[in-house]
Order: structure tokens, then sequence, then C-alpha cells
């Protein structure tokens, strides 16, 4: 490769990161507030997620239209892959609501941020390759530090086993949704792909709220306007924007901020007060955080 060509990547590189990580950071303030919104919801969670869906559909292709990118019409491997979207995506939210209604809400931060560790495994699988020492360094104090954030409140007990399972599920279709995400945005801006993948959601998660008997309609709408607002639209439209545009293995290192903000929302709303061992946490995944989002250095 010329020594010009190779710049451009770096400057490039560096472009994607000075952009890309304030979009991911915002992204995921907005969606760690998402279980509390769900607590507070008088539906049921399937419910809340459906609401969630189809409040910010249209909005989304409004979005999309003023940007100047509308929703084109799709064709039929197209509308396959954005319908196997939605529905992985439907279940992603339907088991981690209702995880988040049978645990802690730093369990289901935790779990459902499984995506932080299988997205960069499954990259690595795709690549065929093993992660650099700085990754793998990263990798390992991520790891350590969201088990010391959640120590006190993370228990696989009988109480919240189920709810746990859920949540941890919901991680693994999370994961292949984003995968399937960044396959649709190479030829196709953010906020279609975000359209059309979010009202394929809607069919599947009013089916799944109907077949298990939810109340649908609230009678406060607040924190489902909020959910809509912040969690699928700020949130959900940041991470898809991001998505592709920096290396996975710090795309999926910035989901541990999430149960970070989650510990810090139970300490207010829930007096749930932070220990050495929550302290020690934060400070490890900011480190991680740190290491990963430096640009690899290579002899020329």
């Amino acid at each position: 490769m010329a020594r010009g060509q190779e710049q451009d990547l770096v400057s490039g590189e560096q472009a994607h990161l000075r952009f890309g990580i304030p979009a991911l950071v915002l992204a995921n303030l907005c969606l760690a507030f998402g279980s509390w919104f769900v607590r507070m919801a008088d539906t049921g969670p399937i419910a809340a997620a459906f609401w969630r869906i189809a409040l910010a559909a249209p909005f989304l292709f409004l979005i999309a239209r003023a940007m100047g990118d509308p929703a084109r019409r799709l064709g039929r491997q197209t509308f396959t892959l954005f319908a196997l979207s939605g529905l992985f995506f439907a279940i992603d939210l339907a088991a981690w609501h209702l995880g988040i209604s049978k645990t802690k809400l730093a369990n289901a931060n935790l779990l459902g941020n499984s995506t932080s560790f299988l997205l960069p495994l499954y990259a690595f699988a795709v690549a065929r390759r093993w992660p650099s020492g700085m990754q793998a360094i990263a990798l390992t104090l991520a790891g350590v530090g969201a088990v010391l954030l959640m120590g006190r409140s993370f228990e696989l007990s009988p109480r919240n086993f189920a709810g746990d399972l859920l949540c941890l599920l919901a991680g693994v279709f999370y994961t292949a949704y984003l995968v399937l995400m960044g396959r649709m945005r190479t030829g196709m801006g953010p906020w279609p792909v975000l359209a059309w993948s979010t009202m394929m959601s809607t069919l599947p998660l009013l089916f799944m709220a109907l077949a298990v008997g939810e109340r649908l309609v609230p009678h406060n709408w607040a924190p489902i306007i909020a959910l809509a607002l912040l969690s699928q639209i700020v949130g959900q439209g940041l991470m898809i924007y991001v998505v592709g545009r920096i290396s996975p293995v710090l795309f999926g290192l910035t989901f541990l901020l999430q149960p970070m903000v989650s510990a810090l929302v139970g300490w207010f709303a829930y007096d749930e007060r932070f220990g050495l061992a929550d302290w020690v946490g934060t400070i490890l995944i900011g480190l991680a955080l740190i290491l990963v989002s430096q640009p690899d250095r290579k002899t020329a």
C-alpha cells in the first residue's frame, strides 16, 4: 500500500473515532434509561416494547426523508433481510423487557448487553484472527470491571434466574440484529435502515403482547413516549449511524456504559449506593474504553 493511501486510511479511522465515540456514548446513555422507563410503564413489558416501536417508526421515516435519504422500495432479498432483522429485534426487546420485570435493573442491563463481548468475538471469528494484545487487555479489563460493577446486585437466584436468562437471550438476538444492520448499512443510509427495521418489528411485538394477554393501552403515556424518543429514535438512530464505522471491539465495549449508567440510576432512584467494587469496576471499564479507542500503531 502506498504511503499516501495508508495516511488516508489512518486519517479516516481517526475521523470515525472522533465523531463515532461521542455518538456511541450518547446512544448508550439514551438506551441505558430504557429499563427504567419499562419499569415505570403501566402496560405489560412486551406491550411497552410494541409502543416503543410503533410510535417511533413514522418519525424515523420522516427523519430519513428530511435527511435526503428517503426509504425506497425494497427488493425481495432486501425485504427478507429487513424482516429477519425486525424479528430479531422484536425477540430481543420482548425478552429484555420481560427480563426487566423479573430481575434487577443491574442484572438486566449487564446481561442484556452481553453484546459487549459477543459482537467482538463474532468479528474475530469472521476475520479468522485473534485479538491484538491491546484488544485482549481491553476485553479482559472490561470483563473484570463489569463483574465487579454488578457484583453486589448480580445473583443467579431462583427469584432472578428466569429474568437473567431472558436478558441473556436478548443480548444474543441483539448481536444478531446488529450484524444484519451492519450488512444493510453498506447499501443504504442509517435512517432508512433503522426505519425499515423498526417497522418490521411492530407486528411481531404486537402478536407477542396479545398472545401472552398483556394490557396494551397505557394510562400514563410519559414513560412510553420517553422510551420511543430516547431509546428508539435517538439511541438506536445513533447506534445504526456508527455501526460499521468503527471497530467491533470498541463498538461492543461501549455497551458496558449502559450497566454503569443503570447502576447510577439505581443509586439515585432506589438508593442502591456504590461500594468499593463498583468504583473499581467503573475505572476498569473506563481504562478499557480508552485502550481500545486508540488506533493501531503499525510499523512502516
